[in-house]
């Protein structure tokens, strides 16, 4: 088994790292990592209904869908994410949580803490949740990846993935919210996120034959950053691939009431209703047909407006707060 050595904590490279080495070693791969703040959706998830928006645009905070199922999550620098890739015998199961999941929960247990893995995919710690973990499979080789919640920032977890649910609706998979907790409020001793990383590597190498370290190539690297480039940081993977979806609001916009009425598929609008008792239909009418065929984006929507004569329905209202109500 190879043990990659992993220093990047940008989210694009270390979500297109694991496709690369899914689909382009034959080896079985183990890889730690961390990411700086970002939110993480699931492949079959509506990215937009997972996330506060104003918050992650405030913040800087990067979205980006990974090649599992699953729920949303968010990282940080105090969460910890494991990685294996696996080549899988005709007779094994090939999906197999607990497989992967037990050799953490026995290092949680070596430091004295009451691990369990629980359900079928969380690592639980006196009921609450430092674990979660989602599978997917390429041909005869599993990746299975989960998160470790050390010292992570709770509470800006909570914010970042505080959604009105009210707003979004689709048929994607949608987050279970889970009561949380750092591993670190369960040790006796004070160890950091590093020295816990360090821990398990050497639970690994213990346990596993074979096992050697791997550092990624200069090929690799360029590889992976293609992968990026073409994949993960693309609006059309990370937002664009959400499943068909509606979207419903009401604001107040300089003392306009608007009801607003959106449907999305593959990302981009294709009906568009705005109800507003104080502006001249015409108006409405014709700023709706112009974000018909756009992406559900703020720079494409800002450009489909752009041209709109000044008295016309936009010119009623300021255009950022119109905008910004979009989302």
């Amino acid at each position: 088994m190879l043990c990659i050595q992993n220093n990047s904590t940008d989210p694009y490279f270390n979500l297109a790292a694991e496709e690369y080495l899914l689909r382009n070693f034959k080896e079985n791969c183990f890889m730690l990592w961390r990411n700086k703040p970002s939110i993480i959706v699931g492949k079959h998830q509506n990215a937009l209904a997972e996330i506060n928006y104003d918050y992650i645009k405030e913040n800087s905070i990067d979205v980006i869908r990974r090649l599992s199922g699953g729920g949303t999550v968010f990282h940080d620098l105090g969460n910890l994410n494991f990685t294996f890739i696996q080549n899988v015998n005709p007779n094994e199961n090939i999906v197999d949580f607990k497989r992967y999941i037990k050799p953490v929960v026995e290092v949680l247990n070596q430091l004295g803490i009451n691990a369990k893995h629980e359900g079928r995919n969380d690592i639980m710690i006196e009921g609450k949740k430092v674990s979660g973990n989602a599978e997917h499979v390429f041909k005869k080789r599993v990746l299975h990846h989960g998160t470790l919640l050390f010292s992570s920032a709770i509470s800006n977890l909570s914010t970042a993935l505080k959604v009105n649910p009210l707003k979004y609706q689709d048929k994607g998979v949608k987050s279970v919210k889970s009561r949380v907790a750092n591993i670190k409020e369960y040790l006796s001793e004070y160890i950091s996120v590093i020295e816990f990383q360090n821990k398990i590597i050497a639970y690994m190498n213990e346990s596993e034959t074979n096992f050697e370290n791997y550092q990624f190539s200069k090929t690799d690297i360029d590889k992976i950053n293609k992968l990026v480039k073409d994949k993960y940081a693309t609006w059309d993977w990370n937002f664009g691939y959400s499943p068909k979806y509606s979207f419903e609001k009401s604001v107040n916009i300089k003392d306009n009431h608007i009801d607003i009425k959106l449907s999305v598929e593959k990302g981009i609008i294709t009906n568009v209703k705005f109800n507003c008792d104080s502006i001249d239909k015409n108006d409405i009418s014709y700023a709706e047909q112009k974000l018909i065929g756009i992406k559900h984006k703020e720079d494409s929507i800002m450009k489909a407006f752009k041209d709109i004569p000044n008295n016309s329905f936009i010119s009623a209202i300021p255009l950022g707060e119109l905008i910004k109500s979009l989302f």
